[in-house]
């Protein structure tokens, strides 16, 4: 758009700070929970199903009309997410109440609606967030349980917290995570800032909680395969901050399986009023790490330029 092109609304668009919704319609958001395992991803597919169209289709009938919605982050197949946020235009005139109980209703079992509401205009649930975090879940026991197979990843060798955690402080910061990054990545950077790595054990279960202003295709998945080498004490702690100066996914190890992954957070400016849910998986049953308090506004305030980019790529 130039200077001599008026500006045009398109639906959901990212919304001038000095333009308005047209008349009659009006901006939504909603957090989104989702069991991946039977869907091939996020984004609307035309050769499977994705959580993307069955959230839509819900919304639909809810509005009496055709709703499209955009996310804070596609999650590949497999993933699953506590709190995805989208946002939708819509001319309907719901209640918060009814959209959540509305689209539960027309929702399949393994997708819930947790929270809805109208939004201001000029939040969009990709470009207006700060922050996106991960958590990663193993189930570290020496013999494979029968249960939750499709909620977690399995590992039968002791994975050393400790040393996981000490390899972990290369990577905060701004970098360039080549080595992280999945071949068929779109993305126009390869730099990204990882706010904090949190590294735990609960009973039986590794979570690794992972917050950064955007991740690039499997970064999280990347990362987590190669802290195992390192927990499994086939490499130092510091061979990770080596993987990371070469920039070379070819150098580090396979990718971690894609069903102990979950989209527990989405972080935005408090004017929007985005509601804080609980972090979950539920069965983890601990809040975000200590290490979040004050990192969102502490480090947004410092790259915001970084964050901008990251989320346009």
């Amino acid at each position: 758009m130039t200077a001599s092109q008026p500006w045009q609304y398109r639906t959901n668009c990212r919304m001038p700070e000095a333009e308005t919704l047209p008349s009659g319609i009006f901006r939504y958001a909603a957090a989104i929970e989702y069991d991946g395992s039977n869907y091939c991803g996020w984004q609307r597919q035309p050769h499977c199903s994705s959580v993307q169209s069955a959230v839509e289709k819900a919304l639909s009938v809810i509005a009496n009309e055709p709703v499209v919605v955009v996310c804070a982050g596609r999650t590949d197949t497999g993933v699953h997410a506590t709190n995805q946020i989208v946002h939708f235009d819509s001319h309907a005139i719901r209640s918060a109440h009814n959209w959540v109980l509305g689209s539960n209703a027309n929702l399949p079992d393994d997708v819930r609606c947790q929270w809805a509401g109208k939004i201001q205009a000029g939040f969009h649930a990709r470009f207006s967030a700060q922050s996106r975090t991960y958590r990663y879940v193993i189930l570290n026991t020496p013999r494979q349980s029968a249960l939750m197979k499709d909620a977690l990843t399995w590992e039968g060798t002791h994975l050393s917290v400790a040393d996981m955690n000490k390899a972990v402080t290369a990577l905060i910061g701004e970098h360039d995570f080549s080595a992280f990054r999945a071949a068929r990545c779109h993305s126009t950077t390869p730099w990204r800032c990882i706010y904090y790595i949190d590294i735990f054990r609960i009973n039986d279960m590794i979570v690794f909680e992972i917050c950064a202003n955007a991740f690039l295709l499997h970064m999280v998945r990347n990362i987590v395969g190669a802290l195992m080498v390192v927990g499994r004490k086939q490499q130092d702690p510091a061979w990770i901050a080596q993987l990371l100066a070469q920039r070379d996914r070819t150098k580090a190890p396979k990718t971690a399986p894609a069903m102990g992954l979950y989209l527990v957070s989405v972080g935005y400016p408090a004017k929007f009023g985005i509601p804080k849910l609980g972090a979950g998986p539920s069965f983890v049953g601990r809040e975000l790490s200590s290490l979040a308090a004050g990192k969102e506004s502490e480090t947004t305030s410092l790259t915001m330029t970084d964050v901008k980019r990251a989320n346009e790529s």
